[in-house]
């Protein structure tokens, strides 16, 4: 595998808007193309219920190793045409400890798939990113991306002192254990999911490339730990400030909120980058890094790079819904957008960058107006019962049943369901009980309030390309793997935050 460091690392956004065609369009400019792991078994089997346009899912099938499986996923799943407008989406299976055969099989070909795709055709890195509070797909998830030889695994939203291991069971071919997180277990109760791939694969499990491993921390002491305490390999970091996209580290030291209802974040929050650094892994700054500048100035603080979210999920090879792209971006340059960090939005407890968009769940009388449902479940809790069981919950489900297994009611307050709402994102929203559509909810970093900086004269769209132009100016494709921090360096001289 080719492991020189990228100076560019494209963040992976969202369900799906960091898709295939955004990471591979990246990777063939020479930096690191990231494709989303969250709820790629959904994504998978609704496009194939659209249509599957352009039939690069069954062409990417069509190498998946077991061709028994694929075949199966096709017969279930495919539309010629795609599905009628007013048609709900066919279910896939609930995410659960023990899951069946055919939960095991969409989640590894989805993300085989992903992965296919994106390093189709060249030989750039990929990577693909996953969040530790999600962790029941994990492991068939990191096997299917692992089959498809993808170079990067990345991991947020939580502590995964355990995945480096695990992958290296799961490259050996070994059977491996996830420890899940079951909110009232008594101390000497442990909870697991196992994936073994010599069952999966009906016999001996091929050997397979260990990928580099890539915590996402807020804090040099999260750092830290994970290079020192990891079942494992780490092999590098990305730092988030709280001005990146997506889900934030909650604030230090408890959390105060401002006028508007958000949290507030201080010096607290900013993280030291010379401990980080003299951890001695490579390490990428993200949060508003987007341009030639903010390179450099990563660059002094010793970073290998920056990672960007914003500005790729809003250029033309993002698979974010066309029409989405085209409001906010039209938004952004009349001065009229507003981004706001949601304490309660997201039933993980994170803060979560919503922006405020008309039409989406961000206006209160979309949100009011949903009924509550939890029908893809990929960010329930686990929570003992009262027997020993373990069930699920979620605080963004109908409120009676949450407060029924155990919940408290105040934690349903403004709670929103990403997993429905982000599929919308991408145009494939399900298709409710009443004939309409689950609403979108665009998450976005900071940046996206200049995010216009990135169109070409009297356009409306911007392509992966210039968005790479602009962080490495006069770099050729040859040289931007090598030169692009010294070119930086030249062009601007910022302290050290």
């Amino acid at each position: 595998m080719n492991y020189e460091l990228p100076a560019i690392i494209q963040g992976g956004m969202g369900v799906g808007v960091s898709g295939w065609r955004l990471a591979r369009a990246v990777a063939q400019a020479g930096q690191l193309g990231v494709v989303s792991g969250t709820g790629l078994d959904a994504v998978m089997v609704r496009r194939l219920q659209t249509g599957d346009r352009g039939g690069h899912v069954r062409r990417a099938l069509d190498f998946f190793p077991l061709g028994e499986t694929a075949e199966r996923i096709v017969e279930r799943y495919y539309v010629a045409g795609g599905k009628a407008d007013g048609q709900a989406y066919l279910p896939k299976p609930m995410p659960c400890i023990y899951p069946s055969r055919w939960a095991e099989e969409l989640l590894v070909a989805a993300n085989f798939v992903e992965i296919f795709l994106a390093k189709e055709g060249h030989d750039g890195q990929v990577g693909i990113n996953y969040l530790e509070k999600i962790q029941l797909p994990t492991l068939p998830s990191i096997y299917g991306a692992m089959l498809a030889g993808v170079d990067w695994v990345m991991m947020g939203a939580g502590i995964p002192k355990s995945i480096p291991g695990l992958m290296d069971r799961l490259a050996q071919g070994e059977s491996a254990t996830l420890r899940i997180n079951v909110a009232g277990a008594l101390p000497e109760e442990e909870f697991g999911t196992t994936f073994d791939p010599a069952a999966f694969m009906g016999g001996e499990a091929p050997s397979l490339a260990r990928p580099r491993f890539m915590a996402i921390v807020s804090s040099a002491t999260l750092a830290t730990m994970l290079a020192r305490r990891s079942e494992g390999r780490v092999d590098g970091f990305v730092v988030e400030l709280s001005r990146a996209g997506g889900h934030n580290a909650p604030p230090r030291g408890g959390t105060r909120l401002n006028e508007a209802g958000e949290p507030i974040y201080g010096p607290r929050d900013d993280p030291d980058l010379e401990t980080i650094r003299k951890i001695g892994l490579p390490f990428w700054l993200a949060g508003g890094y987007a341009s030639a500048s903010a390179l450099a100035q990563a660059v002094l603080a010793g970073a290998a790079g920056v990672q960007v979210g914003t500005a790729f999920a809003f250029c033309e090879e993002s698979d974010l819904d066309a029409e989405i792209k085209e409001q906010v971006l039209k938004a952004s340059l009349a001065g009229d957008l507003r981004v706001m960090t949601d304490p309660v939005a997201s039933p993980t407890g994170f803060p979560f960058k919503v922006v405020e968009l008309e039409g989406t769940l961000s206006e209160q009388v979309r949100y009011e107006q949903r009924r509550r449902i939890c029908d893809l479940g990929y960010l329930r809790q686990a929570y003992r019962t009262e027997s020993g069981a373990v069930n699920w919950r979620c605080s963004a489900e109908p409120v009676e049943d949450f407060v029924n297994k155990g919940g408290a009611v105040q934690e349903t307050t403004g709670r929103k369901c990403l997993c429905n709402a982000l599929l919308g994102n991408l145009g494939l929203g399900q298709v409710v009980a009443d004939g309409s559509v689950e609403k979108p909810l665009i998450t976005s970093g900071a940046d996206v309030l200049a995010v216009t900086r990135f169109l070409p004269p009297d356009q409306i769209t911007y392509s992966a390309q210039e968005v790479i132009d602009q962080i490495l100016p006069d770099i050729t494709e040859q040289d931007s793997r090598q030169a692009p921090v010294s070119e930086a360096l030249e062009a601007t001289a910022i302290p050290i935050p």
